[in-house]
């Protein structure tokens, strides 16, 4: 009788040899798509600011907007880059990132569209001495202070981005301290229930002049002189199409003007980035030229208040990606604190010289400075186009973004005090 071979007779053996030759002859994992990649990075950007806005009930002093931004700075390079580099690296790869920026960049230019949109030129002319006085001081007292802390940051390397000018550089920085932000403006009132009374309409007023304003300086920091004859291209056929837009717009039924109007911001957006100004620039005069009561204000609010839910949170992890501390963690928090202090101090200052040329109520122009020195988004939008355009560095970047952020946390729990000392000026009109 054949005697079965030894190791054949051990116990255990075949089924060993099986589990190792399937083990040789297994595929190994696969890869994560870009898709699945793109989703775990949609998961953290709702996720955790939502939780840390919830669960730290942040509400009072840090909106959830302003939760966000900073959800972004702490998801950037800076500071999850250098803690987890390999998580970062593997999470946010450059063909995560570019997928995230076009829906940023959409995001943005619908949201600057309808802080154009809300412009309320008429009441701002019908109160234009006032209105004028206010929104010229509150805007050029922060900007000369603004301009003269970039002067003193041009006295250190390391700030100036590798395209812009010392002038650019002085004049983005100084209005960058002088923006008010008419959206996140917007937002803060109604939480200090003060958006449709009498004061808050005055400060909707000013706010929407220095919105002008603004666009204005940017434009003109932008102008590229070799290439200006595209520019002025631009605005003449801006201007022209513009009038032709106007009376489609006063012809067509309200659920087609939205149509048109995102169709009308695209065009904008594209001809303005073709003439070297920014997208951004074409947005905000794409909706500049629209009048509001084209569209139901409820109607208006619902698409804010989406666009804040469902898209900016994309564009603030794409803001905090861009953050840079190259040049030390204190020297930023120092030009920060620096801008802080020019920003907030020129609005107080330009507020109650207005107060006393216009005769306001002790603590009126207190109140006022203080909600007009609102910064995030648009402040964050502004230094976004000046860091595209190579105008600041990402350091002066990174403190800008700071700075909107303390600006804009100080806000509420400064104003609200304030407002329950003064009840009475709240309903009074001037």
């Amino acid at each position: 009788m054949q005697r079965m071979p030894y190791h054949r007779r051990l116990p255990g053996v075949k089924a060993e040899r099986a589990l190792f030759t399937k083990a040789r002859t297994a595929q190994p994992l696969r890869p994560m798509t870009t898709t699945e990649i793109f989703l775990i990075a949609m998961a953290i950007i709702f996720t955790v600011p939502y939780l840390i806005w919830r669960v730290g009930n942040t509400d009072y002093y840090a909106p959830l907007v302003v939760v966000q931004i900073m959800t972004g700075i702490l998801l950037g390079p800076g500071i999850l880059g250098n803690i987890f580099p390999d998580y970062y690296a593997f999470v946010f790869n450059a063909p995560v990132v570019q997928s995230l920026n076009g829906i940023a960049w959409w995001a943005v230019m619908v949201f600057v569209w309808i802080a154009g949109i809300e412009l309320d030129l008429k009441k701002a002319w019908a109160h234009r001495r006032e209105s004028s006085i206010t929104a010229g001081l509150a805007l050029g007292t922060p900007l000369l202070f603004g301009c003269v802390a970039a002067a003193g940051m041009l006295m250190y390397a390391g700030w100036l981005g590798p395209h812009g000018t010392r002038w650019q550089f002085v004049l983005g920085v100084g209005m960058a301290c002088a923006v008010t932000a008419l959206p996140i403006l917007i937002l803060l009132m109604e939480k200090l229930a003060i958006l449709r009374q009498p004061i808050g309409q005055r400060i909707l007023r000013y706010a929407s002049l220095d919105d002008i304003a603004i666009w204005g300086v940017l434009a003109l920091i932008l102008m590229d002189w070799q290439r200006v004859g595209k520019q002025a291209a631009f605005l003449a056929v801006f201007a022209t199409l513009g009038y032709a837009f106007r009376k489609l717009m006063r012809w067509l039924p309200e659920r087609d003007r939205w149509y048109a109007g995102l169709v009308w911001l695209i065009v904008c957006s594209l001809g303005a980035d073709w003439a070297g100004l920014h997208f951004m620039v074409g947005a905000f005069l794409a909706g500049a030229i629209m009048d509001g009561e084209w569209f139901n204000q409820a109607h208006m609010d619902l698409l804010r208040h989406h666009v804040l839910l469902v898209m900016m949170p994309v564009f603030f992890l794409s803001t905090g990606l861009r953050t840079n501390w190259t040049l030390g963690g204190a020297a930023v928090f120092v030009a920060a604190a620096v801008l802080l202090v020019a920003s907030v101090s020129g609005k107080l200052i330009g507020t109650h010289l207005a107060g006393k040329v216009l005769n306001w109520a002790p603590g009126e122009s207190s109140i006022i400075g203080w909600l007009l020195q609102t910064k995030a988004l648009i402040m964050i939008i502004f230094a976004n186009i000046l860091l595209d355009k190579g105008i600041i560095s990402p350091e002066t970047f990174t403190a800008l973004l700071l700075m909107a952020i303390a600006s804009t946390m100080l806000t509420v729990p400064v104003v609200a005090p304030r407002l329950q000392r003064m009840k009475e000026m709240v309903f009074r009109a001037t």
